[in-house]
């Protein structure tokens, strides 16, 4: 590992390890907050240094937005003016402005959902309000208005500002008021999380000392090596960075249990990044102590990975639900369900997918291919895969499985080497092969597709 991965691993152990302090001495709302925010905002200083500028301007005038712009535009001005914000940021260069440290980097993109995600909760909550919806359908953290300090303190909170996860305004609002904390199992919960990070940290080491990434920038690589190589060069190199991912996504999940953030009852539904479905059900088993002694809890308002899904899983589609699921959430509910033309969802939540990752163009060559990939693939399924049963569908499923996790690596690497020569001169060096067998595969499956209706009427 790098000395960038040493700092950034040993401040989420500091920060798992502060959790329980904080949760288990720091029982007022006032203290909590206080509290959490400056252990945050020294955080952010040490990985920046006089680069926090960024993150403080960043809320000051998202505070400026969300407390003075009308509801009905607050979330589109926020949106628009965060994300400019965050592609300057990433070209301060071009401005005689030092580049900010890669870690203040993953700090200023939680803190963009954060900001925009509470302008969008803020929109919703006075609409809902506005149109007589009631107020029962409003969480209480969003009946009065959001002032600067509620903005400051949820920006700021220790909890997630490094790399997340995501989480609401009013995930965080019932950490502070919610007493679930208490009699959640925060540490058995924590344990069962970081139980494996060990194994993946072994992989890891093993994989980029014999695969690493710097490989393949080599002259060697493409002069010396076969092209049966360097496409299988890509499998092991993705499994490398799928496991580094692991280790900060889990270790960021601990931080959360062990602080209590996120710690829902079961009977509530929580969904990853949502938080509670069921709001009256947290209201009622708050209200009765003897039965929060009794009832089961658990952290999925805050889980982000699934590893054993990532790995396992059939099909591209289901293995995108178990990959940074919370920032899959804010997408889907902020971008994807905005977009009132539905053929181009898909393509715009990409989009800004890539835009939150950065400038560079593999995150564009990357994510871009996903709406090309999952017509394919949605295709395949129809045509043979959802009908299938016993050995046929085992049979099925494991190759979806090959093809899905080859598709996953043929991308990655984009997303991995991120300059757009340096992408296209190792796809160019596989002849494109991804590209190929996906707009193969598509043109084939249309065929079939359409032979197969041509058929049918003369069958019946």
């Amino acid at each position: 590992m790098d000395s960038d991965d040493v700092i950034y691993i040993g401040l989420l152990l500091l920060c798992i390890v502060f959790g329980h302090f904080y949760r288990t001495f720091f029982e007022d709302v006032y203290h909590r907050k206080w509290i959490s925010t400056i252990f945050g905002l020294a955080l952010i200083h040490a990985v920046s240094g006089n680069h926090i500028i960024h993150p403080i301007l960043c809320v000051l005038i998202n505070a400026v937005i969300i407390t003075r712009v009308h509801y009905k535009y607050c979330h589109i001005v926020s949106f628009v003016v965060s994300f400019l914000y965050l592609i300057f940021f990433r070209t301060t260069v071009y401005f005689g402005i030092e580049y900010p440290p890669a870690h203040t980097n993953a700090v200023q993109m939680m803190l963009t959902l954060k900001v925009v995600g509470l302008a969008f909760e803020v929109h919703d909550a006075r609409e809902a309000i506005d149109k007589n919806k009631g107020n029962e359908l409003v969480h209480e953290s969003l009946k009065k208005p959001i002032g600067f300090m509620d903005l400051f303190h949820y920006s700021f909170c220790y909890i997630g500002c490094l790399t997340g996860p995501y989480y609401r305004y009013r995930t965080y609002w019932d950490m502070l008021h919610s007493p679930f904390s208490k009699y959640a199992p925060c540490l058995d919960a924590t344990f069962q999380r970081i139980k494996y990070v060990p194994l993946y940290a072994a992989l890891y080491l093993i994989t980029s000392h014999f695969f690493p990434l710097k490989y393949a920038e080599t002259e060697e690589f493409y002069e010396e090596r076969s092209v049966l190589y360097r496409t299988f060069f890509l499998t092991p190199c993705l499994f490398n960075f799928r496991l580094r991912i692991y280790i900060g996504f889990v270790l960021a999940e601990c931080v959360c249990t062990m602080a209590g953030l996120g710690a829902y009852p079961v009977a509530s539904d929580p969904r990853s990044g949502n938080g509670p479905l069921k709001y009256e059900v947290v209201d009622k088993i708050a209200s009765d102590e003897e039965r929060m002694k009794t009832e089961e809890y658990n952290f999925e308002a805050i889980h982000n990975i699934d590893p054993y899904g990532c790995e396992f899983v059939r099909t591209f589609r289901t293995a995108m639900k178990c990959w940074n699921m919370t920032v899959q959430y804010w997408l889907a509910v902020n971008v994807y369900k905005r977009v009132t033309i539905k053929p181009l969802r898909t393509g715009v939540t990409m989009f800004v997918s890539s835009l939150w990752h950065g400038v560079y163009a593999g995150y564009y060559l990357c994510l871009c291919s996903v709406p090309f990939l999952l017509p394919t693939e949605d295709l395949w399924d129809k045509l043979y895969r959802q009908e299938a049963t016993g050995w046929k569908r085992t049979v099925i499923d494991c190759i979806f499985h090959f093809f899905r996790v080859q598709a996953f690596s043929y991308m990655g690497i984009a997303f991995l080497l991120l300059r757009i020569d340096a992408t296209l001169a190792y796809w160019k060096s596989i002849y494109f092969i991804g590209n190929v067998v996906c707009a193969l595969f598509y043109v084939v499956g249309i065929i079939i597709l359409k032979r197969r209706k041509r058929l049918r009427p003369k069958q019946e």
